[in-house]
């Protein structure tokens, strides 16, 4: 295979700042695919071409692509004239070897002012094929579907097409920073906020050394897979247990888990602001637990002054679970560990609370000192398997 032909989507649909969004995907590409034997990145005609070397890493390559978010969908093929007696005998070289009796031949045309229309080449071509081979036209089912680009000094030709991440190109929509814990929703939303064109840092709570730094390893392996999706972010260990052993000595317990989070939340925001990053995200989806009941949600949420973003908030834990498995992050969320927000947790947490029942609890503590034992014992990680606090 000579080149790789990919597509993209909701871009071809962003009028005049179309360009912008091109040139985003452009060079996610070419860092997903450096090192691979690519030549050339380039956008033609409403598609990417990727000039490949003779030296290609063919199956790494279209795993590093499959993950660039914005490709909607890519294929290996050749190129060859848009001429029509030169292309049809270059899709018959191209075939010669396969072993199929139906087979279909589908033309799009990137260039419109080419003077055969995409069912006159469809027809042509066809033609052509069926006198060589023998086989028959089947435009529903067959075995063999051979597309062909025309574009305006060449065309493409490829068979098979596989499919991409769609979205918009991590890095279009500014930055965001997500909090990420060891478990299964989390990483979902930073995945899904990603495909909105958001670039993602992370930061992650611990309850080290009260608790194992088997969470601390997960969000490290998670962060890991999800930088597949994106270039290499940044990841933020804060220690939370001392934070958390002030909330349990001077606070009634059955607000513990609405405190933890809105301390998590300002520490969060603090970082974000440090960042650059413009919102908040976290794996929040209504009533799931007792923190993510619409009350306790309203209470959280106003201890921030960023936007607080919830990818989740109407999705069940059933397709939670199918899209953290179809990206790689299931089975690293699955392993047991121990969660910070499972420190001192009470047995009948409020699921009810206003901000201003809150706030009246929150005046026994210190809070911007708080804030700044968290962002001041943090420790911030380039590389998900750094040394953690």
């Amino acid at each position: 295979m000579d080149y790789i032909i990919a597509h993209y989507q909701e871009i071809a649909l962003k009028g005049k700042n179309r360009h912008i969004f091109v040139n985003r995907l452009l060079e996610n590409i070419r860092y997903a695919t450096e090192g691979l034997g690519i030549k050339h990145v380039i956008d033609k005609g409403g598609r990417i071409i990727i000039d490949l070397s003779s030296n290609v890493k063919e199956n790494l390559l279209k795993e590093r692509v499959s993950k660039v978010i914005g490709v909607a969908n890519f294929s290996f093929g050749y190129k060859t004239s848009n001429n029509i007696d030169i292309l049809k005998e270059a899709v018959l070289q191209y075939i010669k070897d396969r072993s199929f009796k139906s087979f279909r031949i589908s033309t799009k045309r990137g260039y419109k002012e080419h003077p055969l229309t995409s069912m006159d080449i469809d027809r042509i071509v066809g033609a052509h094929i069926k006198g060589a081979t023998g086989a028959r036209v089947d435009l529903t089912h067959p075995e063999l579907n051979v597309y062909i680009e025309i574009l305006p000094r060449e065309a493409f030709i490829y068979t098979e097409r596989f499919p991409g991440q769609g979205g918009l190109p991590v890095g279009v929509s500014g930055k965001v920073l997500c909090l990420i814990s060891g478990g299964i929703d989390s990483p979902v939303a930073a995945y899904r906020i990603m495909k909105r064109g958001c670039s993602v840092i992370f930061v992650h709570f611990h309850s080290y050394p009260y608790l194992s730094k088997t969470s601390q390893e997960k969000a490290g392996d998670i962060v890991e897979i999800l930088n597949q999706y994106q270039q290499l972010s940044r990841l933020y260990h804060i220690p939370f247990g001392e934070i958390q052993n002030e909330i349990v000595l001077n606070t009634p317990s059955k607000y513990r888990v609405v405190l933890y989070r809105r301390m998590m939340i300002r520490i969060a925001e603090a970082i974000a602001k440090k960042e650059g990053a413009a919102a908040l995200i976290t794996g929040d989806s209504l009533g799931q637990v007792s923190s993510q009941t619409l009350e306790n949600i309203t209470t959280i949420e106003n201890a921030a002054s960023l936007p607080v973003l919830r990818p989740l908030i109407g999705m069940d834990k059933g397709e939670i679970i199918e899209q953290a498995r179809n990206i790689g992050t299931y089975e690293i969320s699955i392993i047991p560990d121990q969660d910070c927000c499972q420190l001192f947790i009470p047995k009948n947490p409020a699921v009810r609370t206003t901000v201003s029942e809150i706030e009246r609890v929150e005046k026994t503590l210190d809070i911007p000192r708080l804030i700044r034992m968290g962002v001041e014992h943090g420790k911030m990680l380039t590389s998900p398997h750094e040394q953690s606090c």
